[in-house]
């Protein structure tokens, strides 16, 4: 259930928030070290790694956009949405520079209260939060079912205590569908 509802938080986040991309050609990168099924990432030095079972890789609208959803057991989450999606090989920046040109990343925090969960409480850093590039994503590998890649970006608490946070070393090997 809390998956559920942080995914469908992510989705209706990433719809607001972005419309068109901006990409850049590139090698893809080298595609990483996440295991099979997962995304792993430094979040300010500390190590995530997402369950299998709860991360994905969607490529949607006629192959022109890509979206990444990962979570983990402890309500900890990852989601980039890259509009104008060009496939492998290419590497696409979040930048909020540029007026209507917005891939976007988030990273989440869940702290769920099981003794009263309507009180539970999940906090949002978004990528871009101001007019610069953020960070990058980079896709190295695409078959008909996986995804490989290499990203890194800073976010920013908009909506709470402004606090930002660095996430480095990230990598995904996604399983990929299709809609």
């Amino acid at each position: 259930m809390r998956n559920l509802k942080q995914i469908m938080l992510f989705v209706m986040v990433g719809s607001l928030l972005t419309f068109n991309s901006c990409s850049s050609s590139d090698d893809g990168g080298d595609g990483g070290s996440a295991p099979g099924g997962t995304l792993v990432a430094k979040v300010n030095g500390t190590a995530y790694q997402s369950l299998e079972i709860s991360s994905r890789a969607t490529v949607a609208n006629n192959g022109n956009n890509l979206i990444i959803i990962a979570t983990n057991s402890d309500g900890n989450a990852f989601m980039m949405s890259v509009f104008g999606y060009e496939g492998a090989g290419k590497t696409y920046e979040f930048d909020g520079a540029s007026l209507g040109v917005f891939n976007t990343a988030s990273y989440s925090e869940t702290d769920v209260n099981l003794s009263n969960p309507t009180a539970s409480t999940t906090e949002i850093w978004q990528a871009p939060f101001a007019d610069a590039v953020a960070g990058s994503v980079s896709i190295s590998e695409e078959t008909d079912t996986n995804i490989k890649g290499t990203f890194s970006f800073e976010c920013k608490n908009v909506n709470g205590d402004g606090s930002v946070k660095t996430i480095s070393e990230g990598s995904f090997n996604l399983k990929k569908t299709t809609e």
